[in-house]
């Protein structure tokens, strides 16, 4: 009976509203439903379902709880370093550089890349194209302002991913706020983009969508490769999460491994 009240309540909502979370994993959907009742003190998902079609605001509150927000600058040092590494080079014989993070959250991916092009020389000739579903999150991402508590951490992600610098020179401190430097945003362009329901809306030559998949189920996981198959250029580089790959994909013989280990692919054809 859960499961298909669950369903009737995704169909109504991406009727009414547009959202589509049809294709999400059941698991992952259940058990943020769940946590909406709770708060919600609800006894069955039909009544959130009644809640939700004809209060809006219940509506943002459960889309909050389905958007996964878990970011930080220079997640997973490796994936940046094998970055400079194995796709900078490449890069710098470009005359123009368009990067897509795609589910960038609030934005601590995109100012990373933006640290990292700076110190190679090529934040200059790069647009970085920071997108997300959430309008919420896309203004914290513009905003670039982020907790101080953070900052140990993120110093440790940014020195262990090859910083060459004092990562504080990026940032100005006020109160128990960080600051980005505002040369950084000058390359930034955020928007609301939904990869369920959105088509491309640019070619790109290095497109990074990180541990957003895995809370697809396979239809719509080879929907999401499609369209950045459809987004990146030939010879364009795709990275992914560490749970996430083309290998199953019908895109598969499409790509060639640059890391195997940090999934960083180049698409060949």
């Amino acid at each position: 009976m859960e499961k298909i009240e669950i369903g009737l309540l995704l169909e109504g909502i991406y009727r009414q509203y547009g959202y589509d979370y049809r294709n999400y994993t059941y698991s992952s959907i259940r058990r943020r439903i769940r946590h909406r009742m709770r708060i919600e003190n609800l006894q069955t998902v039909s009544g959130l379902q009644e809640k939700v079609l004809h209060d809006p605001k219940v509506l943002d509150k459960l889309v909050a709880d389905f958007s996964i927000n878990v970011t930080e600058m220079f997640r997973d040092p490796g994936f940046f370093l094998s970055f400079r590494q194995n796709v900078v080079p490449a890069l710098r014989e470009l005359p123009f550089i368009r990067i897509w993070h795609a589910g960038c959250s609030t934005g601590q991916e995109v100012f990373s890349m933006a640290i990292l092009l700076h110190e190679e020389g090529l934040l200059q000739k790069t647009r970085l194209y920071g997108t997300d579903m959430s309008e919420q999150v896309l203004k914290r991402a513009k905003i670039g302002s982020f907790p101080i508590e953070k900052m140990k951490l993120y110093t440790k992600n940014y020195m262990q991913a090859g910083g060459t610098r004092a990562f504080s020179e990026y940032y100005s401190v006020k109160n128990d706020t960080v600051s980005f430097e505002p040369f950084l945003k000058e390359y930034m362009v955020f928007g609301q983009h939904n990869l369920v329901t959105d088509r491309s809306f640019n070619e790109f030559h290095v497109i990074i969508c990180r541990n957003v998949m895995i809370y697809f189920n396979e239809s719509l996981q080879n929907h999401v490769h499609e369209l950045m198959y459809d987004s990146l250029c030939t010879d364009g580089f795709l990275g992914l999460g560490d749970k996430e790959g083309v290998a199953f994909t019908r895109y598969a013989d499409r790509y060639e491994e640059v890391d195997r280990t940090e999934k960083l692919y180049r698409k060949i054809k």
